[in-house]
């Protein structure tokens, strides 16, 4: 996958620090690093001599976090990496500075370590972390510059971890939990469900200040899974914030996430990575092809498979949830024909009818056959992330869709029984509102369609 940080921060670092490289040794690897979710470990405070002791601590932390949904059931979307990374000194540095406990626990000192990471960073005993970014970003860049999350693990026995940028976790008591909630931070944009604190406090996924069921962002999940809408406190700023849930992974370790945070994160997947991983043919030219022509999918299913396909040639249907499909000659018109198979994910984890935005990936290929032969097959993929919000709605639909192929897509509104009572152009990148004021209260189709290929079809409710 592309790194998170931009070209230029890399290019920023390597002016200001010197090049090394490290010893890197692959933990999982379900595919190829461009098209998969590439988590990186790095060590702080392992010696030369203790580097087996990391590679053990980053593969156990590894197995921990695909034991648990959602990434049991996306496994296959990531890799993860190990960069090999040694310390002068074993451990941390712990000032002892932090003022919301009257600690240490442990001896004060500083420790000569690879990335200077230190308890009681902000005066917060528990925050381990370091400000050295710039290091952190030469030795990606040096080392592993497909990394899409890096994660450092320090080599103390003390609780400690943070998000941000990196996550940070210590070994100690819990470690695995903590590197879990900590990239629900740093990769997945999770917010604390414990009060944050005011300068953490944000409109986020699993946080908010609306109070409204119906107009909540988790407003589809309210009534099932113990979703609500909870007050953080009863007092000062953290009175006016609210989370989905009260007892998720977000808020305490060792129990699940929240089915807000999981469909958060199982979007932020999909945001990231495409579930074709390959298609045949892929080329743009066919020597002496003969029929039937094959056409395949190589799909990264999740596990169980929620993955569903619908395959259309010449805008007429022709398969539904297969891999791959042969095409006869009869099938065929003279001149161009397009096949395309429309391919997106129908996990429970997401409440798909009435989510604000949804991913949905095609492969389209133009078989231009004359009746002596086939002349040519061109293909392209295309990724359309469209939005459609609020759900339910009184007055507006707004619509929105990005492709880095479509410049259009039309949009029909129907009613249940299929009458068409709305027919729209939306352009990419372009937001439109809907008026849908003198529609009746019900349940309505929205079709979504590339070149009067059906794409998807949602359901709204008008209130």
């Amino acid at each position: 996958m592309k790194p998170i940080l931009s070209v230029l921060i890399i290019i920023f670092n390597l002016l200001f620090t010197s090049a090394q490289t490290f010893d890197v040794e692959p933990i999982k690897v379900s595919g190829d690093n461009d098209k998969r979710i590439n988590l990186v470990f790095m060590g702080d405070g392992y010696t030369s001599a203790e580097l087996n002791k990391f590679i053990a601590d980053a593969t156990s932390f590894s197995g921990s976090l695909f034991m648990q949904p959602p990434f049991s059931d996306y496994a296959d979307y990531f890799n993860v990496y190990a960069i090999k990374v040694p310390s002068n000194e074993s451990g941390t540095d712990h000032p002892g500075t932090a003022t919301d406990v009257t600690e240490p626990v442990f001896s004060v000192g500083t420790k000569d370590t690879y990335f200077n990471t230190s308890f009681d960073t902000a005066n917060i005993h528990r925050l381990l972390y370091t400000y050295s970014s710039a290091i952190v970003y030469n030795v990606l860049a040096n080392n592993f510059p497909q990394y899409d999350q890096p994660i450092i693990i320090v080599n103390s026995s003390e609780y400690g971890g943070a998000g941000g940028p990196y996550a940070t976790s210590s070994t100690g008591n819990s470690a695995d939990e903590i590197v879990i909630h900590e990239i629900g931070h740093s990769l997945f944009d999770l917010k604390d469900e414990y009060y944050p604190g005011d300068a953490l406090a944000n409109e986020a996924i699993n946080m908010t200040q609306e109070t409204n069921p119906t107009m909540v962002r988790w407003r589809n999940w309210v009534g099932s899974d113990n979703v609500g809408v909870y007050q953080h406190s009863g007092s000062g700023n953290a009175a006016n914030w609210y989370r989905p849930h009260q007892n998720c992974k977000m808020r305490y370790l060792g129990v699940p996430f929240c089915a807000v945070c999981k469909e958060g994160i199982v979007e932020k997947i999909h945001s990231l990575v495409t579930p074709i991983d390959s298609y045949t043919p892929n080329n743009t030219t066919v020597d002496s092809p003969t029929f039937p022509l094959d056409f395949q999918l190589n799909l990264i299913k999740p596990n169980p498979n929620t993955l569903e396909s619908e395959w259309t040639l010449n805008g007429n249907s022709f398969a539904t949830n297969v891999d791959d499909i042969s095409i006869e000659a009869t099938d065929l018109v003279e001149g161009a024909n397009t096949l395309t198979t429309v391919v997106h994910d129908n996990s429970p984890f997401l409440r798909v009818d009435n989510h604000d935005s949804f991913h949905i990936y095609t492969v389209s290929w133009t078989i231009n056959y004359t009746a002596l032969s086939v002349e040519e097959i061109e293909s392209k993929t295309d990724v359309f992330n469209i939005s459609l919000y609020p759900n339910p709605t009184e007055d507006l639909l707004n619509l929105k869709f990005e492709s880095s192929n479509t410049s259009s897509l039309k949009v029909e509104i129907l009613s249940i029984d299929g009458k068409r009572i709305k027919s729209i152009k939306l352009n990419n990148y372009e937001a439109r509102e809907v008026k849908l004021n003198r529609l009746d209260s019900g349940i309505y189709l929205v079709n979504f369609y590339d070149n009067n290929t059906l794409l998807t079809t949602k359901k709204i409710v008008k209130k």
